[in-house]
């Protein structure tokens, strides 16, 4: 084969693989396999026509470009490519056949595999595309396509082959390998460069229209040479009517000449030029802002500009808005603003004038800064509710200024929210109330309250008592209604002028406030008129007429009192009628009616007394008074005397006895504590008996003293908690040992568990004082009361006394029994005597001794007897020990 046959064999080539360059570039740049395998075909459909266009020679090897060929699809197509390329090559050369078969496959081989390389070590940067790399890279290509097919060859025709190859591979096909890949790279650079422009093109049209602005070219003269604009509402008309139009056809002459001026002063300037103008529009009337710069034209063509006009008129109405809205701001009422954090971004002045806190002090910090500490956190909780659900909350609230003062305001709280939904700001309005709360409290004061007393009137009385008979009816507590009258006040007023009668009421208001509770209300109904309202009684309609009989006698009492002005001391007792409500329908009105009828009959009945409106109430209390009476009389005349009730010690007979009061009645008789000391402590007499029980104890201790059969003996005295608790009981019990001259050491206080109680710490005190002298303490009743292990560790003690409750089960009561062990295994724990009483039979006894009890006191071994019944008693048990003992 010729070198000239082998040079139009690659000249034939290398047009038909440039014309697949510029036919479709598709192949070198996407990842589609489709189109690689396209150009895989026909770079392989150009080796085929270049291998049927040449002859085998004479050492049957054909020669011909396909190495130019497959070289460059490897290094521009890639292994797709060359692949596929190389396939097509190799299927045909097999299907040739003849001697050059292998050398012709790898004639086929090496060129891909050298293809690849080159590509690889272009993409790492290793070597460029030029022409000096390609020359190179094909004389390297054929002088190893060049050795590979020799070596291959018998030996006969490898000089053969070497002198029919060498030259037309080593000088013609490197220089076609050098021109096809220049070729090659320089069409798909220019690809390449022709797309990204086209790209850029299309970027700058599509971010051209996507501009919300209007885009304007117009030449020197006013003329429109284009239009870009994605909102035709911004023009004065469509854009194909403007189009190659002149300003002066769109506007006024003068408007005309401003623009035409705007744009010779843009074309005279480097920099961009500014103007803001009104138009009417397809829209309506629209304010734009509008930016122009010079733009180049070809010569011979009228300068331009390009005119970037944006919509301002949003911005503009804004901007106005916020004039007004800061003028707004400064308006009389506090405003402030936060932000979603309620930090204080802004203030107004009259935030400052009404708080104190000027806006440097302010901004910054959060709105605690105003909290008053009056309201509770359930009332910010709903505050904040509301504002989150509605947006808005408005209210009264009270806040603080910066001097500390606690003031009411009448606030509102708007909620500013974001795009998203967010709440990103917080308004606030308030205006200082002060002076309208404290108008309305005058209102409020001289509708519902006496202006001389500042009592409740007659208005705000009836009111209460309507809201206390309806809450007595749901929960069936009573009360009762005091009408209270000034006996001869139209004396006072009369001898000593109204002025001096006025001070009268006033203290006797400060009275009646001062004797009752602060849930019961005192109003005036005018002149000397009280009215007295009693709530939450009880159920029981006696119990309840009790206590409001008690307070009403403390009311007499109190108002019956000097009234002292100056020098001048006044007189004046009270007349009070009483009716108990909540347990039928009767109306305020009717209730009314009742206790003021119920006054007049305490004005008949001589004045400074109290009346119930219910006769057998009326009955009850004066039967009560009566007693009351008869216990201070019985006081006075001694009548109130002592019995004993032995106490005996298992194996010593009788060692003591408890004193029980007795009261010797000049006409009822002996009675017992029952008939009166609840009646004594509800008087407030209890003190004045126990005092009187004490002495008597002590009394007869001292004569037990001096009888040596009786010295031995103790006496338990039961005490009130009114007597434990006075602040002289300690001094007055050791007063009353040494005049009476009785041994204290014989002396035994019994206390309950629940009087022990009331002061834990102060008992403990006095009992210890009281302990050193050597008086001794027993523990009344225990285990029916508290009973903590606690105070029998603190307490000073000497004994408990099981009570009776327990006693009497026995022995049956398993319970009782439970009890009565674990209380004597206690005291012999705690090193104390034990004594049972209630002990009415033997088998009490035997059980009792049964479980450690060895002292007892009850009917069994007798009644509370009189002193001189119980020395006999004494002395006959001892007679009858005495004989019974070897």
């Amino acid at each position: 084969m010729t070198l000239n046959a082998v040079v139009e064999n690659a000249v034939m080539l290398l047009a038909l693989c440039w014309l697949l360059a510029f036919t479709t570039s598709e192949w070198y740049r996407s990842a589609k396999l489709s189109a690689k395998l396209l150009a895989g075909l026909w770079f392989g459909s150009a080796c085929i026509l270049g291998m049927m266009s040449t002859s085998f020679g004479e050492s049957g090897i054909m020669l011909d470009a396909r190495t130019v060929v497959l070289s460059m699809a490897g290094l521009f197509g890639g292994p797709v490519v060359a692949g596929t390329a190389g396939v097509l090559a190799a299927g045909y050369r097999l299907w040739l056949g003849g001697i050059g078969v292998v050398p012709g496959l790898a004639n086929i081989l090496l060129p891909i595999v050298l293809g690849l390389a080159y590509r690889c070590l272009h993409r790492q940067g290793l070597i460029r595309i030029g022409f000096w790399q390609l020359l190179g890279f094909g004389a390297m290509l054929h002088l190893g396509v060049l050795g590979v097919i020799i070596s291959l060859l018998p030996d006969h025709l490898r000089f053969i082959a070497a002198k029919e190859a060498a030259p037309p591979m080593l000088l013609a096909l490197p220089l076609a390998t050098a021109a096809l890949g220049l070729l090659l790279n320089d069409l798909l650079k220019r690809d390449l460069v022709e797309r990204a422009l086209r790209l850029s093109e299309a970027r700058l049209r599509a971010i051209t229209h996507a501009i919300p602005d209007l885009l304007l070219v117009i030449d020197e003269d006013g003329c429109y040479l284009d239009i870009i604009c994605a909102d035709r509402n911004m023009l004065y008309a469509d854009p194909s009517l403007l189009l190659g139009r002149h300003l002066r056809d769109v506007m006024p002459e003068a408007e005309e000449r401003r623009f035409l001026d705007f744009i010779r002063q843009t074309l005279n300037s480097d920099t961009p030029q500014l103007i803001e103008y009104g138009m009417q529009t397809l829209g309506g009337p629209r304010i734009f802002e509008g930016r122009a710069l010079p733009l180049e034209q070809p010569q011979g063509q009228k300068r331009a500009v390009v005119w970037l006009s944006r919509d301002i008129t949003d911005r503009v109405n804004t901007e106005l808005e916020r004039r007004i809205a800061a003028i707004a701001f400064e308006s009389q009422q506090g405003m402030l603003i936060t932000d979603g954090q309620n930090r204080i971004l802004r203030v107004n002045r009259a935030f400052s004038r009404i708080s104190g806190f000027s806006a440097e002090e302010a901004v910054g910090q959060t709105t605690a800064l105003l909290a008053s500490g009056k309201h509770g956190p359930e009332f910010y909780r709903t505050m904040w509710a509301s504002i989150e659900a509605t947006g808005v909350w408005e209210g009264e609230i009270w806040n603080r200024r910066k001097s500390g003062e606690i003031f009411p305001e009448w606030l509102t709280i708007s909620a500013v929210r974001n795009t998203t939904g967010d709440i990103s700001h917080y308004v606030a309005a308030f205006t200082d109330i002060t002076d309208r709360k404290a108008a309305e409290e005058r209102i409020h004061n001289l509708a519902f309250y006496d202006p001389l007393t500042g009592l409740p009137n007659r208005r705000l009385l009836l009111d209460r008592l309507q809201q206390a008979m309806a809450a007595g009816c749901r929960s069936g507590q009573l009360g009762a209604l005091m009408f209270i009258d000034l006996d001869n006040f139209k004396n006072i007023n009369d001898l000593h002028g109204h002025q001096t009668g006025d001070q009268v009421l006033r203290i006797a208001a400060e009275r009646l406030q001062g004797e009752i509770r602060a849930s019961d209300t005192v109003a005036r109904l005018g002149g000397d008129e009280f009215v007295v309202m009693l709530e939450n009684l009880g159920d029981a309609p006696e119990l309840a007429a009790a206590q409001a009989e008690h307070i009403g006698v403390k009311l007499l009492g109190s108002l019956g009192k000097t009234y002292r002005l100056n020098d001048l001391g006044l007189y004046s007792s009270a007349s009070i009628g009483v009716v108990l409500f909540g347990t039928d329908g009767s109306s305020s009105d009717e209730l009314m009616k009742r206790a003021d009828m119920s006054m007049y009959e305490a004005k008949v009945a001589g004045k400074n007394a109290l009346r119930f409106f219910d006769p057998r109430m009326q009955q009850a209390v004066q039967e009560r008074l009566r007693l009351e009476d008869e216990i201070r009389q019985g006081l006075r005349n001694g009548e109130f005397v002592l019995h004993y009730q032995a106490q005996l010690e298992q194996s010593q007979g009788i060692i003591g006895a408890e004193a029980l009061v007795r009261w010797q009645h000049p006409q009822r008789g002996l009675l017992t504590p029952g008939a009166f000391i609840g009646q004594a402590e509800h008087a407030g007499l209890i003190q004045a008996l126990d005092q009187r029980v004490l002495e008597q104890a002590c009394a007869q201790l001292a004569l037990w003293a001096q009888q040596p059969a009786f010295a031995g003996l103790t006496l338990s005295v039961n005490l009130s908690a009114h007597l434990l608790y006075e602040d002289n009981f300690v001094g007055n019990v050791l007063d009353l040992l040494e005049r009476s001259g009785a041994n204290p050491a014989r002396l035994k206080l019994e206390l309950t568990e629940t009087l022990l109680l009331d002061n834990m710490s102060e008992a403990i005190a006095r009992m210890t004082q009281l302990k050193r002298h050597g008086i001794r303490f027993s523990i009344d009743d225990f285990g029916t009361g508290y009973s903590s292990m606690s105070y029998l560790q603190q307490l000073p003690l000497d004994q408990l006394k099981i009570d009776q409750t327990f006693v009497r089960g026995l022995p049956e009561d398993t319970s009782s029994l439970t009890i009565v062990r674990a209380t004597c295994a206690l005291a012999a724990g705690l090193n104390l005597e034990v004594i049972a009483e209630g002990v009415e039979n033997e088998a009490q006894r035997t059980m009792l001794l049964a479980n450690g009890c060895h002292r007892f006191q009850g009917y069994l071994f007798g009644n509370p007897q009189a002193a001189a019944s119980f020395e006999e008693m004494v002395m006959v048990s001892r007679a009858e020990q005495s004989t019974l003992s070897p």
